[in-house]
Protein backbone atom coordinates (compact mmCIF):
# COMPACT_ATOMS: atom_id res chain seq x y z
CA UNK A 1 0.00 0.00 0.00
CA UNK A 2 1.23 3.51 -0.65
CA UNK A 3 1.02 6.61 2.11
CA UNK A 4 -1.87 7.53 -0.40
CA UNK A 5 -4.03 4.54 -0.20
CA UNK A 6 -3.11 4.65 3.68
CA UNK A 7 -3.98 8.35 3.73
CA UNK A 8 -7.78 7.73 2.14
CA UNK A 9 -7.96 4.54 4.21
CA UNK A 10 -7.68 6.80 7.29
CA UNK A 11 -9.61 9.39 6.47
CA UNK A 12 -12.45 7.20 5.25
CA UNK A 13 -12.23 5.97 9.17
CA UNK A 14 -12.27 9.05 10.58
CA UNK A 15 -15.03 10.19 8.27
CA UNK A 16 -17.24 7.20 9.01
CA UNK A 17 -16.75 7.03 12.86
CA UNK A 18 -17.58 10.93 12.95
CA UNK A 19 -20.83 10.41 10.95
CA UNK A 20 -21.38 7.76 13.49
CA UNK A 21 -20.74 9.00 16.38
CA UNK A 22 -22.17 12.64 15.09
CA UNK A 23 -25.26 11.19 14.27
CA UNK A 24 -26.03 9.04 17.40
CA UNK A 25 -24.79 12.13 20.04
CA UNK A 26 -27.53 13.64 17.88
CA UNK A 27 -30.29 10.76 17.88
CA UNK A 28 -29.91 10.81 22.00
CA UNK A 29 -30.04 14.20 22.00
CA UNK A 30 -33.16 14.27 19.77
CA UNK A 31 -34.88 11.24 21.71
CA UNK A 32 -33.75 12.28 25.10
CA UNK A 33 -36.20 16.01 24.16
CA UNK A 34 -39.15 14.44 22.91
CA UNK A 35 -39.37 11.52 24.69
CA UNK A 36 -38.62 14.18 28.26
CA UNK A 37 -41.75 15.92 26.83
CA UNK A 38 -44.20 13.45 26.57
CA UNK A 39 -43.20 11.83 30.07
CA UNK A 40 -42.60 15.21 32.14
CA UNK A 41 -44.24 17.05 29.87
CA UNK A 42 -47.85 18.58 30.65
CA UNK A 43 -51.00 16.92 29.65
CA UNK A 44 -51.02 18.12 26.44
CA UNK A 45 -48.32 16.77 25.02
CA UNK A 46 -49.45 13.40 26.22
CA UNK A 47 -51.78 13.80 24.85
CA UNK A 48 -50.89 15.01 21.54
CA UNK A 49 -48.58 11.34 21.31
CA UNK A 50 -51.31 9.51 21.12
CA UNK A 51 -51.46 5.83 22.18
CA UNK A 52 -48.25 5.65 23.75
CA UNK A 53 -46.34 2.60 24.97
CA UNK A 54 -45.52 3.24 28.23
CA UNK A 55 -42.25 0.48 28.19
CA UNK A 56 -41.19 1.47 25.06
CA UNK A 57 -41.24 5.25 25.94
CA UNK A 58 -39.46 4.52 28.81
CA UNK A 59 -36.96 2.31 27.43
CA UNK A 60 -36.34 4.97 24.49
CA UNK A 61 -36.00 7.72 27.00
CA UNK A 62 -33.80 6.10 29.00
CA UNK A 63 -31.75 5.12 25.76
CA UNK A 64 -30.94 8.09 24.58
CA UNK A 65 -28.94 9.08 27.37
CA UNK A 66 -26.93 5.87 26.14
CA UNK A 67 -27.09 7.10 22.66
CA UNK A 68 -25.39 10.21 23.63
CA UNK A 69 -22.62 8.41 25.71
CA UNK A 70 -21.85 5.35 23.16
CA UNK A 71 -21.68 8.89 20.36
CA UNK A 72 -19.13 9.83 22.35
CA UNK A 73 -17.33 7.02 22.69
CA UNK A 74 -17.21 6.51 18.91
CA UNK A 75 -16.05 10.21 18.51
CA UNK A 76 -13.07 9.68 20.70
CA UNK A 77 -12.16 5.91 19.31
CA UNK A 78 -12.91 4.52 22.67
CA UNK A 79 -13.29 0.28 21.99
CA UNK A 80 -16.10 0.19 24.24
CA UNK A 81 -18.24 2.14 21.76
CA UNK A 82 -18.76 -0.84 20.08
CA UNK A 83 -19.94 -2.50 23.09
CA UNK A 84 -22.28 0.18 23.70
CA UNK A 85 -23.56 -0.32 20.38
CA UNK A 86 -24.11 -3.93 20.64
CA UNK A 87 -25.71 -3.76 23.94
CA UNK A 88 -28.23 -1.06 22.84
CA UNK A 89 -28.97 -2.80 19.55
CA UNK A 90 -29.56 -5.92 21.29
CA UNK A 91 -32.03 -4.37 23.78
CA UNK A 92 -33.68 -1.92 21.61
CA UNK A 93 -34.53 -5.39 19.38
CA UNK A 94 -35.72 -6.86 22.30
CA UNK A 95 -38.12 -4.08 23.40
CA UNK A 96 -39.08 -4.27 19.80
CA UNK A 97 -39.93 -7.66 20.16
CA UNK A 98 -41.93 -7.01 23.19
CA UNK A 99 -43.94 -4.10 21.17
CA UNK A 100 -44.41 -6.97 18.50
CA UNK A 101 -46.47 -8.94 21.21
CA UNK A 102 -48.04 -5.81 23.05
CA UNK A 103 -49.74 -5.62 19.32
CA UNK A 104 -50.28 -9.16 18.64
CA UNK A 105 -52.29 -9.11 22.00
CA UNK A 106 -54.16 -5.78 20.36
CA UNK A 107 -52.34 -3.17 22.96
CA UNK A 108 -52.92 0.50 21.33
CA UNK A 109 -49.88 1.80 19.40
CA UNK A 110 -49.53 4.78 17.00
CA UNK A 111 -47.64 3.81 13.57
CA UNK A 112 -45.17 5.94 14.42
CA UNK A 113 -44.02 3.83 17.24
CA UNK A 114 -43.25 1.33 14.99
CA UNK A 115 -41.69 3.27 12.73
CA UNK A 116 -39.66 5.06 15.30
CA UNK A 117 -38.62 1.53 16.45
CA UNK A 118 -37.49 -0.05 12.90
CA UNK A 119 -35.43 3.17 12.89
CA UNK A 120 -33.76 2.85 15.77
CA UNK A 121 -33.23 -0.78 15.40
CA UNK A 122 -31.60 -0.44 11.68
CA UNK A 123 -29.15 2.20 13.36
CA UNK A 124 -28.12 0.41 16.35
CA UNK A 125 -27.76 -3.00 14.29
CA UNK A 126 -25.48 -0.71 11.87
CA UNK A 127 -23.38 0.87 14.22
CA UNK A 128 -22.44 -2.12 16.63
CA UNK A 129 -21.45 -3.81 13.00
CA UNK A 130 -19.53 -0.73 11.29
CA UNK A 131 -17.92 0.52 14.90
CA UNK A 132 -15.90 -2.39 14.91
CA UNK A 133 -13.85 -1.76 11.99
CA UNK A 134 -12.91 2.14 13.96
CA UNK A 135 -12.79 1.99 17.35
CA UNK A 136 -10.01 -0.07 17.82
Amino acid sequence: MTTATLNATSLRSRLGRWLAGGLAVAFGLVTIVEGGSVLFGDPAARAGAGNIVPFVLMFNFGAGFVYVLGGFAALLQRRWAVWIARAVAISTLLVFAAFGIHVLFGGAYELRTLAAMTLRSGFWVAQALVLPRWCR
